[in-house]
């Protein structure tokens, strides 16, 4: 399958309600089932206080909140340059990916892309993290997470390759607006992600010009 196609059949199952979420006789839940989400809603805020290494232009850390918030956006803006001749994007699961990629952190934080390397265990704390933040949502809709999170770990569809792409490019051109301490290595930027933004077609273009960028900073 081309990169950015798309085809139900090769998706990952990810367990949602059958049905409407308001019962068709217009019965609103109880208090008890809007309560839970409501408590999961509250554990999640934690990730607003998360902060990450990259700066914003007025000097401040940025938090893994504000970086799901503009990967969000990327999406937004990018996913129809992303389909063509025989690819197509479900919108909605693109910005469920986007909201959720981090969303562990809001336990363990975050660790900067300079420290991480492939078995730091990062991906199975992040994972029990969302499990433990999830818990007091109904089955359906906390198997629903963890199978988008999976989804987008494992890059299993063509939506999920877009977004972990998109990540790194976000980073990237955050790195770029930010007023960064002294001694900031923009050179990373290279090298960061490079075989994320190489997936897809689409992807490449954005980092060949994110990299002419960083080189300018390099002189």
């Amino acid at each position: 399958m081309s990169p950015g196609s798309s085809n139900s059949a090769d998706r990952p199952e990810a367990a949602i309600p059958d049905g409407p979420i308001i019962p068709d006789d217009g019965a609103i839940p109880d208090d008890g089932a809007i309560e839970a989400r409501l408590t999961f809603l509250r554990e999640a805020e934690r990730l607003k206080d998360v902060l990450r290494s990259a700066h914003t232009r007025s000097g401040r850390q940025e938090s893994s909140a504000e970086h799901s918030w503009r990967l969000c956006l990327w999406a937004m803006v990018f996913a129809d340059m992303a389909v063509g001749a025989g690819r197509t994007l479900d919108r909605t699961r693109l910005l469920e990916l986007c909201v959720l990629h981090d969303l562990g952190e809001a336990i363990s934080g975050d660790v900067p892309a300079t420290r991480q390397h492939a078995d730091d265990g990062r991906a199975a704390r992040e994972r029990a993290d969302l499990q433990t933040l999830s818990a007091a949502l109904p089955a359906h809709l906390r198997a629903h997470f963890l199978a988008l999170w999976d989804e987008y770990r494992d890059a299993a569809t063509p939506e999920a390759v877009l977004v972990k792409g998109l990540d790194k490019l976000e980073t990237i051109m955050q790195h770029h607006q930010g007023r960064n301490p002294a001694g900031f290595d923009h050179a990373f930027n290279l090298l960061y992600g490079a075989d994320r933004t190489a997936a897809h077609p689409l992807l490449a273009r954005i980092r060949a010009l994110l990299d002419e960028e960083t080189r300018a900073r390099l002189g």
